[in-house]
């Protein structure tokens, strides 16, 4: 089992995946960390034996935070708080998602400004490393005031109540607990509003979904490569110097990218002098298109990264005198427009992906293919389907990418009048996600099946390396068959990232 020792502020996209996608990575607190957590929790239990007054220490929350606590009751109001906010609705998230939201958690906590105890960050730290993973419902944030309601559920099973998956079987909290020797949590004072505050649950959900995303960018390129091959499309379009004439980097990335798996295509040499002066835009454009929603991914991308290593609770206590002020810092804001500009960016891939898919299958544009890649048109149908499923799905991320982020609506008696919606739109993205992946692979399948005809001996050898590993798995279509089974085989290798790594054994790293 490996090792990675969290500070508060070395997390980043790679290592959250390498953690909460695997069962053999462990999470350590580093020693800088474990003081700054004893020596913040000083200032609150000094502030507790003192009586001084301060906000979600010894007062209500939210619309009751004029309320004073007596100092008898400060532990029973973090039990409550947990209590009452535990709301969340619907299916739970998927484990992966509830492992990283007590990630994020834990790390937000190791930056010292939480004021709980060092036995809070070490129960997360056993419950990460045990894979005790909490039921969490997806829905209840409205992403102001932090996630209040799926992180109350965390909170339930640290309590050692809830449910939590324990070697994948869903029990009780305090059945899972018991079972990896991880004694509950006994709530003191701040610890339940420390826990329950924060952007931690709208975070986890925006980094599964650019993990995701981020799959998609490098297969987009590749399979459009093929698309283009079984065009015969120009390459002129991705000459170097028109990316520099106009240098956003994703679009000089990406023209690099099909230049490197389309050198020395015999394909491309062949109809280098053909009369067609210009492909239509979904070829012709391609770096454009991928190469702006690169640039977003990597703008969402460094977004999310800073709020990795962010503390997002409220209030938050400093080391001089009592202070204890309140901010906002969960407002979820950043990332719920990241979110949206991500469900967009991401959208055009299917968009301009479903285009090709519709060029390959008509004859009257697909330079000498036949009519829905079938041999024998009208008794087979061939791929004309494949299209239609396509522009659903296309057609359904259109109204998945109307930004979550415009909304607000007033909770908590006006107190907490306006929210992000960033736990909306980050989920909203994981969906668009999951359709680009399904277009992705209809032209994967349409542009494998085009180059069957055409000739995939004669492709570069980038493309004959993606096309082999592909017909390994799904023969060419010679007569009318079940083609969604194709389609999720075809799915699998968008998200194994085969293909990536048969066309970078010729290519080198393509950039993203």
């Amino acid at each position: 089992m490996s090792h990675i020792e969290l500070n508060g502020n070395n997390l980043d996209l790679t290592t959250y995946s390498a953690i909460v996608n695997s069962s053999d990575v462990s999470v350590i607190v580093s020693a800088e960390s474990v003081k700054r957590i004893i020596e913040c929790r000083k200032i609150v239990e000094d502030i507790v034996d003192k009586n001084i007054i301060r906000y979600g220490i010894n007062t209500g929350f939210g619309k009751f935070s004029n309320v004073v606590i007596n100092k008898k009751d400060t532990v029973t109001l973090q039990k409550n708080i947990i209590l009452s906010h535990a709301v969340g609705t619907g299916k739970p998230f998927p484990l992966e998602i509830s492992k990283g939201i007590m990630l994020l958690k834990l790390n937000s906590f190791l930056q010292g400004f939480s004021g709980v105890r060092i036995e809070v960050v070490r129960t997360l730290e056993q419950m990460i490393n045990m894979n005790v993973i909490p039921f969490i419902p997806e829905k209840g944030s409205v992403g102001a005031s932090g996630d209040l309601a799926p992180l109350s559920h965390m909170a339930l099973v640290m309590t050692g109540k809830g449910k939590a998956y324990y070697n994948g079987k869903l029990i009780s909290g305090a059945a899972a607990m018991k079972k990896s020797g991880i004694p509950a949590l006994e709530l003191r004072q701040k610890e339940g509003l420390a826990i329950l505050n924060g952007t931690q649950v709208m975070t986890a959900v925006l980094a599964d979904a650019l993990i995701k995303a981020e799959k998609l960018l490098l297969n987009a390129d590749i399979i459009a490569a093929l698309s283009l091959e079984a065009l015969q499309g120009s390459l002129s379009p991705f000459d170097e110097r028109i990316q520099q004439a106009r240098p956003h980097q994703g679009q000089i990335d990406t023209a690099f990218n099909f230049r490197r798996l389309l050198e020395n295509s015999g394909i491309v040499e062949s109809h280098k002098h053909c009369p067609k002066v210009q492909d239509a835009y979904s070829l012709r454009c391609i770096p454009q298109v991928h190469g702006a929603v690169k640039d977003t991914f990597n703008h969402a991308r460094k977004i999310l990264e800073i709020e990795m290593n962010s503390v997002t609770d409220n209030p938050l206590v400093f080391d001089k005198g009592h202070e204890v002020l309140s901010g906002g810092n969960f407002h979820g804001e950043p990332l719920a427009f990241v979110s949206d500009f991500m469900s967009i960016a991401v959208s055009e891939l299917a968009n301009i992906s479903e285009r090709r898919i519709e060029y390959l299958l008509d004859p009257s544009v697909n330079d000498g293919l036949p009519s829905f890649l079938t041999t024998d048109p009208g008794l087979n149908s061939g791929f004309m389907m494949t299209q239609v499923t396509a522009a659903a799905l296309v057609s359904e991320n259109k109204v998945l990418s109307h930004p979550a982020s415009v909304d607000s609506i007033p909770t908590s008696a006006n107190k907490e009048d306006h929210v992000s919606m960033g736990a909306h739109a980050a989920r909203k993205l994981i969906e668009i996600c999951g359709n680009v992946r399904s277009v992705l692979a209809i032209e994967l399948l349409c542009a494998a099946q085009g180059l069957h005809f055409r000739g995939a001996e004669m492709s570069s050898d980038a493309i004959k390396n993606v096309y082999k590993k592909m017909r390994s798995e799904i023969r060419p279509v010679k007569k009318d068959r079940l083609i969604y089974t194709d389609i999720i085989k075809a799915e699998e290798l968008i998200d194994n990232k085969s293909l990536i790594a048969e066309a970078e054994n010729i290519t080198g790293k393509l950039k993203i």
